[in-house]
This record gives structure tokens, C-alpha cells and sequence, in this order.
């Protein structure tokens, strides 16, 4: 347990933010879920309209520090290629 009034206020905080950060991540994985199922419905126009919504919610998630910057890139690029595929 934290002795220190510094630590024990960072205790605090660093319940707060998990507390946000797991409502962003919940957040996020909804929005990709979106993707996912409507790329399993092989609608390509409802697939390009959900993951149009779902990639600055991605970012926004990078810029928060819940998720790596690379880890965003590599999710949008993999969901694009397979929404890219379905216009065939």
C-alpha cells in the first residue's frame, strides 16, 4: 500500500483513468465489431460507412495513450484491405 500523500493521490488517479481507458477500449472494440460483422455480411457499402466511423475513434484511442500508434495502423490497414475486397 502507498505511505506517501504522493502516492497514494497517484493510487487514486491511476484508478480514475483505468476507469476511462477501459470505457474507450470498450469503446473502440464496439466500433470494430461494427466492421467486422458487416464485413461478414459482405455489404460493401455499410462495411466502408462503419469503418469510415470506426478509424478516428481508433486514432483518438492512439492519441489518449490507450492503444499503440503501429498496432491502429496495422488494424486499419488489414480492415481497409478486407472492406477493399468486398467492392469486387
Amino acid at each position: 500500500m502507498a505511505n506517501s500523500p504522493q502516492a497514494k493521490k497517484r493510487a487514486r488517479q491511476a484508478e480514475r483513468r483505468t476507469i476511462v481507458n477501459k470505457a474507450r477500449r470498450s469503446r473502440i472494440r464496439t466500433f470494430l465489431r461494427k466492421v467486422e460483422e458487416a464485413i461478414a455480411g459482405g455489404d460493401y457499402a455499410v462495411a466502408e460507412t462503419a469503418l469510415r466511423d470506426a478509424q478516428p475513434e481508433l486514432m483518438r484511442g492512439v492519441t489518449k495513450g490507450v492503444l499503440h500508434k503501429n498496432t491502429v495502423s496495422r488494424k486499419i490497414s488489414r480492415l481497409s484491405a478486407r472492406v477493399k475486397a468486398l467492392k469486387v
